[in-house]
This record gives structure tokens, sequence and C-alpha cells, in this order.
């Protein structure tokens, strides 16, 4: 399906400035000169939109009202529910601003063309329109959670994007909402009869404690609200937690209104079966591919834990095989990212600790081990049902803020060349490493923003708000005061072959990721990725240095060739020889399998206990130590029937098994089976009994 040698040839733009090596000056020339885009080749699976596996997939993260307004009759919302009515200021950024559903179907090439095969876009289900002198044009204060708001169309609308979309094997992924509805509810004690404040415009918190006490709010709603939600139980307050608004720590987290917005009581059996409901009806009759979960970290756990594998059943059943669950839990701690996908049971999260690490190396010139330690941390996530590269990787978004606003903060003043060449390097190393790109809206167009929230919310038409007019966009003299979408953008230019190049590749997308080498000084680093069946080497590197820089790493292979990126490299005894240009990568393959290690022994070395989790550590002993062993560490425990359960899969040292406390109480005194396997199905393995930190006995089976 591919041309190598035009990957070689398209790819030469992610280099391109980089080839300048450290004079800037002339890059800036050679970025001036026109590069036309050429029609990116797709795999059979990406027209398979139904099968294919979501981590074949690259991700494109859009507000509609933002993005192309395809129909200027419902600029205004609906003319029947005044409560979804207005809003449209044009003008000011808050406001809508008339982007829509057919707005994005009108634009589904100019997606593709990017090699985009799943977009997520933000909430789209009927909003209360207006409220706190705000405006809605986020979707995220839902109101009707059974159609869509009528300033993005209608329910036909809809169906109709999703049909046109998987026609050019697109899918379309919702952001839902359960911890909260529209701001409805009222308290007496905080306001007037007809909703206004009374004092203060805030309702200061109420903790679990003050409430058993008696000391608590009583809700009421306006004349005229009782039944503005649907479904219908929603408008009942004993269904909310009604303890006024969270200040973002302890248990207000969870139980508090979110910046007023009514906060459902998630541990109430009748809340968690009506979400459940509410999104299996949305499954059935509009047949998504997948959901993002808004704000999971405050919902309570046990919501999670009930909600994620009924919403994944219904959707097999309707008939969608890769249905995949992401939620945004704005943290870059492992520890609490990690803690959804095993408790909480979702597959995946937005990896902010990827967010975290990328911005601190490309974007504020911190040492590259930071990279290497966010994978060092990706045994947290790795359970009987969840894994790494299910991880949603992202470099911005509508609320922190673009990775050019990132760049333009952390940098000071660098040229705007150099501003691109970073832009492209971060990326390339988004689309290369482990986990599941997602672009935001705009970047590939060089938007910056001037900060997070609504300072990052610009149009992709040509806008109307000052705010955003007056920002220095990346790699282009145009303005967002006129349309930007420009296929010769140097940097949709680069996404587009960087999305082909993943797409040819499926190592760059299902394999292994092994740390290699990081450089704190030189800030150069490399990661090997390999896939469990072909058994062979992608090397990666990257110099995120202004300088050029050589890296020397041991081989897996007699020699290597080039993909993409930096071309210098050698081979000589067992020692592969890289040549970065500044800002740049290289990416190489081997030209033969990874050798195959003898196993010799495995050996539980101690169980750590800390912060809530247990770690199982295992000691590995082959006969030839290797750059990369292709080896498999799988733990498991024989439940009362006499069944081995799995608990992990590890394929990176150091070898571990991490459970929750929790777990490691309901398998104490267990067997646990541990299972050194190489990659050729080779294997031994040992039974041991835990019974606490360090008491660890073996078990003769």
């Amino acid at each position: 399906m591919f041309s190598v040698s035009r990957i070689a040839i398209t790819l030469g733009l992610v280099s391109l400035f980089s080839a300048c090596s450290n004079d800037i000056d002339k890059a800036e020339q050679v970025q001036s000169e026109p590069t036309a885009y050429t029609p990116i080749t797709f795999p059979d699976i990406y027209s398979d939109y139904l099968n294919r596996d979501v981590r074949d997939d690259i991700f494109y993260f859009v507000m509609p009202d933002r993005f192309y307004n395809g129909d200027p009759q419902n600029d205004n919302g609906g003319d029947t529910l005044p409560i979804s009515q207005g809003g449209y200021v044009i003008d000011s950024k808050f406001g809508f601003h008339g982007g829509d559903l057919k707005g994005l179907e009108k634009k589904l090439d100019y997606l593709k063309d990017l090699g985009i095969s799943a977009i997520w876009m933000t909430p789209i289900l009927r909003n209360k329109a207006i409220q706190w002198g705000g405006y809605a044009h986020h979707g995220y204060w839902i109101v009707d959670f059974t159609e869509i708001d009528p300033h993005f169309g209608g329910n036909d609308d809809l169906k109709s994007l999703i049909d046109a979309a998987h026609a050019k094997g697109i899918k379309i992924f919702f952001d839902i909402i359960t911890n909260h509805t529209a701001d409805v509810i009222r308290y007496e004690e905080c306001h007037n009869p007809d909703g206004s404040f009374k004092g203060e415009q805030t309702c200061e918190y109420k903790t679990l404690e003050q409430v058993a006490s008696g000391d608590k709010y009583t809700p009421f709603i306006p004349a005229g609200d009782e039944q503005v939600k649907v479904p219908e139980w929603l408008n009942d307050p004993q269904y909310y937690n009604n303890q006024g608004d969270s200040f973002w720590q302890g248990e207000s987290a969870v139980n508090g209104d979110f910046v007023g917005l009514d906060d459902l009581n998630t541990l109430h059996p009748k809340v968690i079966s009506g979400m459940i409901n509410i999104y299996k009806n949305i499954i059935t009759e509009f047949k998504p591919d997948g959901f993002r979960i808004d704000t999971v970290k405050h919902v309570d756990m046990p919501f999670w834990s009930a909600f994620s594998p009924a919403i994944m059943e219904h959707a097999r059943k309707e008939g969608i095989p890769n249905f995949h669950i992401f939620g945004e839990v704005y943290s870059g701690d492992p520890l609490v990212l990690s803690s959804y996908t095993t408790e909480g049971k979702m597959p995946s999260v937005l990896d902010f600790g990827f967010q975290n690490a990328a911005a601190d190396v490309f974007y504020r010139d911190k040492s590259p081990e930071l990279i290497g330690q966010l994978f060092d941390n990706d045994d947290y996530y790795t359970d009987h049902d969840s894994q790494a590269d299910l991880l949603m990787n992202f470099l911005g978004n509508h609320d922190m803020g673009r990775a050019g606003f990132f760049i333009n903060d952390g940098m000071g003043e660098i040229s705007d060349a150099e501003k691109l060449q970073r832009a492209i390097l971060s990326h390339a190393f988004m689309y290369l490493a482990r986990g599941i790109p997602v672009i935001y809206y705009g970047d590939e167009q060089g938007f910056t923003g001037d900060g997070g929230d609504v300072e990052a919310r610009e149009d992709l038409f040509a806008s109307k708000v000052a705010e955003y007019n007056d920002n220095d966009l990346i790699g282009t003299t145009a303005t967002t005061a006129e349309e930007n979408f420009d296929q010769t953008h140097p940097l949709y230019l680069a996404l587009s072959q960087l999305a082909e190049l993943r797409m040819q590749h499926q190592t760059l997308r299902r394999g292994i990721s092994f740390n290699r080498y990081y450089d704190p000084e030189n800030k150069v680093f490399a990661l090997s990725r390999v896939d469990k069946q072909e058994k062979v080497e992608y090397l990666v590197a990257i110099n995120n240095n202004t300088s050029a820089q050589t890296i020397v790493l041991d081989a897996t292979s007699d020699n290597y060739t080039h993909i993409a990126g930096a071309k210098a490299f050698s081979v000589d005894n067992g020692k592969v020889t890289l040549s970065l240009p500044s800002l740049s990568y290289a990416l190489l393959k081997a030209t033969t399998p990874i050798a195959n290690p003898e196993l010799l022994d495995i050996q539980f070395n101690q169980v750590d206990v800390k912060d809530g989790r247990v770690r199982f550590n295992f000691n590995v002993a082959t006969k030839a130590d290797m750059p990369i062993n292709l080896l498999s560490v799988k733990a498991e425990y024989r439940n009362p029937d006499g069944e081995y359960v799995l608990l992990s899969e590890d394929f990176t040292p150091p070898y571990s098994s991490i459970l929750l406390d929790s777990q490691f109480a309901q398998i104490s005194e267990y067997p646990v089976r541990v299972t050194l396997s190489d990659w050729q199905g080779n294997a031994l393995h040992k039974v041991f009994k835990i019974s606490g930190q360090n008491q660890v006995e073996a078990f003769d089976e």
C-alpha cells in the first residue's frame, strides 16, 4: 500500500529546518519556500472503522462551535426551548460562534487528508445556553441528555455526520458528562426565589460531617425550571449532593458543585443506573465509536466500576466490538491516573503525565530523563484489561492551553523558525511514542492562544474575536481573522506525513516501548519500539538541543535501515551511531530480529507497599545480557476454584506487578504463579505464597 521512498521524501519536512543545524536564519529562509501537500495512502484497516483497533487511530479533538459554520440558521440555537436559545456573540471569546455538526461534515476531507482516523468532539447534547453571564459554546452545561443542542444542529445532523465519517473510515467519539448537569438547583440559604444570589456569588461548601449533623442546604428549583432537565428524574434534587461549591480539595472535589453546576450524587443507585441507561440509549440511537468522559476524578470511584463495564458490554451487543472509553483525570500523577484504569475499570485515560513530561522537555528545556521516568511508570497501568499503549497522548487542550502557547511561554524570545521546529519535533515524539496521539484542533495551523480555557479556543473559520486575531501564529503569516484550513501549512504537512509514517508501521502503533538512552546534559534521548510478532527494533532518537548531537548505542542488529528523519548513522562493532542535527529526530529499523535470550531463572525480589499500592518485584536471569531482552513476566493468582487469574503482564525491565491494596487483600494467602517467557514461547514458572511485605515463600503446586 505504501512507497517507502515517498515516506522518506515527504518526511524530509519534519527534519527540514534541523538540516541547517545551528543556522536558524537560514532555516527561516527555507521555511518560506512553498511545499505542496501530497495525499496520504491509507492501509486497508483505515477503511474498516468498525473493526480497527483503537491503537491504530490518530485523534482530532475539536470544539464544534469553533471549527466551521455549516448552517448559519442555527447560530442562535432553536426557536422552541428558551433555555437553549441565545448566546451567539461572535466577537466575544466566551460566546457561541456558529460552528456546528454540518460544518464538521463539510470538512471531513480536510481531516482525512491530515491523517485523522477518529474525531473526538466536545459535548453536543442540549445545554442551558446562558448562565452566570457565560455561554455554553463548550457544551458542558447539559439539561437534556437525549437530543443535540440546537446551536450545533439536530439529532439527524449528528447521524449524518457519523454516517459520512464512517464512510471515510473515520470514527466519531462523544465527550460525555456524568458528574453534573447545568446550574438549575438553588439553595434557600444562598439564593432568592428567582434564583439570584442573596450576597456573594457562591455557596460555601458544607462537609459531610456538617450535613450529618443537620447543617445543610435547602435545595429548590426556581419557578419555570422545574421540568427543564431530561430525563425527568434529573429534576429531583434528591439525586444531587447539594453541598455547595467545590473548592477542589478533599471531599469537596467529589461532592461539591463544579463552579455552581448541579453535582450529582454518583453513589446513589438511581444515579448510577440512570446514567448507564442514558448513555446506553445514546449508543443505541447514534452508534458512536467511543466516549471521552469528562471530570472523572470528581465522581465517586464505585460509579466507574459499574459504569465502564456496563457501557462496554452494551456497545458490544449493539455491534460495536471496539468501543473505547477514556477518561479525563486532571492529574499528571500515574498513581492517580492508573487508579481509574484499574479500580475504575476504564480501558484508558488521557495521559496528563505525558503532556507534563513533553511540555517540560520540548517547551521548557528540562531534562529528557523526565520522559524516561514517565515510561518507567507504565507498569501502574498494566492489569488484566488495560495497558499503557491505550493511553491517550496529547500536548495541549481546551482547558490548559495549546502547545504553541507553552512554546511561547516557556522558551522566551526564540526565533519563529525554532518555534516551528519545536512544534514539529514534539508532535513527532507524540506520534512515535507509545500511546494514541491526539491533535488539538488548530494546532495543525500553528495556533498559539494566550493561555488556557477560552484563551485557547480560537476559530478555524474567520474569527471576529480581537484577542484571538492579534496572536502571532507559528509557521505562517496568517492570523485567525482569516479562515485557517491551509493544507500547505508546514505543521499540517508535517502531521499528515507523521500520520502516514505511523500508519505504515504497526510497531509504531502497538509495539512495546523500551527506554534506551537519556542524556540530561546534551538533551538527547532514545527509545525503542518492538512488535511482539515481528521482533524487530524500531529505534527512535531525538535531539532537543539547538546544536547537533551524536548518540552511540548498543545495536540489536548488524545493520539498520533509515525510515524517517535525520539520515546520518553507522553501525560498527556492535554499536549504532546516530548524528542528529539540532532539534531533530531519527527513526531507524533493524534489519534482523532481536536475538532470543536463554531463560535461566525468575525470583521474587521483594514486595513494596506504598501509596495504596502493593508492588511485586522480580529478578530475571538470562544467559546473555543484550540491549533489549524480549521477555514477558506474567503474574497470576490461584483462586479458590483452583484457576489461575491474570494480575498483570510486564514486558520491560524492571519487571514487576502492581496491585491496589484492595486487590492484594483479596489475593493474600493465595498462591501466585510467576511465568517468565521469551517471545518464542519458551517459558519457566514458579509459584510463591505472599502474605505481606517481604513475606514470600516458595510454594509447591
